[in-house]
Formats: C-alpha cells, structure tokens, sequence
C-alpha cells in the first residue's frame, strides 16, 4: 500500500495527466526542458553537500561532495529527461541525496543533448567522464555508476562501451527505471498505460526518434542497452516503480543480464511511479529507495 504522501503524489501525477499532460501528449521540447526544471522542486534539499564544478574528460561536471565523505570514492551520475532535457542542476537534491546516502562523492555530468547533439553524443561524453575518473588515478573499484531514466539506459550503455573499449569494469551500476529500448516494445506499454501518469507509447518514439537522428538505429545497444551483450558486466541493481510503463525496460535487461552471468537485483517498488526517487526526503518510498542504494554501493566501493 502505497503512503499518503506517495498517494498524494500520484494524485497530483494523475490530475496532470488527466488535463492532457505528457503521458498523452507529446510535448515541445523547450515544454520538456522548462518542466525538467522542477524535478529538483520534488525531493528536500540534503544537507551538508558541497557542490562545485569542473570539467571531466572535456565534460562539464559538477562534484557533489557530502559533509565527511570520501574522497578516493566516486559515483559516476547521469541525469534523465529523455537524452534532450535535464541537467545536473535538475537532479541536484537527487544526486545529493544520494551523496549522504552512500557516503561518497558524486560526480554528475552535463552531458550533450538531443536533438542539437544526437546519439552517440552522450555515450561519447560519459565515456570520456568515466576514463577521466580512470586517469585521475581512481581505481575501477573505487567507482560506481547510476543515473535516472534516460540516465539509466545511458549508464548501461557506458557499461557496455566501457567493455568494448578495453576498459575495466566499475564496482557496480545503480539504473533507476532505466530507458533502455527506442522501440518501446514493452508489454507494460500496454498493462500500465493506464496507471503510469508520465511516460506513454508515443511520445516515447518521438523522443526516441529526436535522440537517435535521422539516421539512427534503434536497436544499436548502445542507444537501445535491451539489446546488449552484458557477458563481463559489473554487478547491476536497478530500481522501478510497479506502475511505469518502463518496467518492463528493467526487467527485460535483468533478465538478460543474468544470463549472460551477471549478479543483478532488480528491486521493483509497488504503485510508484517514473523517477518516485526524486522525491526523497518527501516520500517515504523515496527515501527508502535511496536509502537502499547506498546500502547496496558501500560494500562494493569498500565504504563498509
């Protein structure tokens, strides 16, 4: 049963929708980029991190660094907003959050977007992040990666690219409702398409179509990482909402994933919906998510 303020929440989610929001409607993508902005709005600002910026293999990147935490640890972070809207400035208390909760640095990227800089452009970028970090003299065990959505499919994509350039693996991976398919072939496109206030069938090939540019392939696995060969890839905990037309994105990757060897929790949270994280500190399901990635990021970056 879900809590009062998650109900409350999914409340609000629904009247949007109800009055033609995203989940119906394609929007602009300067409407996308505009409501990106209050994602930050939904969770309470954590307490005692220091944000400053840098610049990360050519990537402009921002240091979230909590009050005692480590410094030879870091999270690589990839935001959502469906590869044309977010930035780290959207996904701040998030990324924040989860800073406290893991004990660590958090290094959140700003990487390119859709449509200005089509696929491969922000796999490019959070290659060239994550082999700065390598560079930087962080060991690939001290190094983890996570990202939302968009963020999500864009973190494993840099597992598999990170493989196939002959790189080591980081310590693990946290994918939150991970996009991982441009042809949105999932069946719970159909079985939560009236319970997921956000996400729906068609706007999603749109922006898929505004990501991949004309010439794109949807299944390239490292736009679409359902279609990739996980054989050597890090251990994998993927969070999603029971209610989101993405869950079958997560489920079918676990499952694919674990036969190709890999160790993967998929953690699928009841009635929540896209991104529920965000609303840490808000939403006890929130908080409780959170709270469980950095149970599950600790021991494999050596943090107890």
């Amino acid at each position: 049963m879900a809590s009062k303020e998650a109900e409350a929440v999914n409340a609000a989610l629904r009247g949007f929708r109800d009055m033609g929001g995203n989940a119906s409607e394609s929007p602009t993508l300067e409407a996308m980029r505009e409501v990106m902005a209050f994602v930050n709005l939904a969770a309470t600002v954590p307490a005692g991190v220091t944000v400053t910026e840098t610049y990360a293999g050519g990537v402009r990147a921002y240091w979230n660094d909590p009050a005692g935490g480590a410094k030879d640890r870091v999270l690589l972070y990839l935001h959502g907003g469906g590869y044309g809207a977010g930035s780290p400035a959207t996904h701040s208390n998030l990324v924040g959050h989860i800073a406290n909760a893991t004990g660590c640095r958090v290094l959140s990227a700003d990487y390119r977007l859709a449509p200005e800089h089509p696929h491969p452009a922000a796999v490019e970028d959070a290659l060239a992040v994550y082999r700065w970090l390598l560079a930087q003299g962080f060991k690939p065990g001290h190094i983890a990666i996570s990202g939302d959505s968009a963020g999500g499919g864009l973190t494993l994509a840099t597992l598999l690219a990170s493989r196939d350039a002959g790189l080591p693996q980081p310590a693990g991976a946290v994918p939150l409702s991970p996009w991982t398919d441009m042809e949105a072939t999932g069946e719970s496109f159909v079985t939560r398409a009236e319970l997921d206030f956000m996400i729906g069938k068609g706007p999603t090939l749109e922006t898929a179509a505004a990501f991949l540019g004309p010439n794109g392939n949807p299944q390239d696995p490292l736009a679409s990482p359902l279609h990739g060969d996980y054989t050597g890839i890090c251990p994998l905990y993927i969070q999603v909402g029971g209610h989101e037309t993405l869950l079958d994105d997560s489920v079918r990757v676990a499952d694919r994933a674990k036969a190709a060897g890999v160790d993967v929790t998929l953690d699928v949270f009841p009635e929540m919906q896209h991104l529920f994280q965000s609303n840490a500190g808000n939403v006890p399901e929130a908080t409780d998510a959170i709270e469980r990635i950095g149970a599950w990021l600790k021991p494999r970056l050596g943090l107890g």
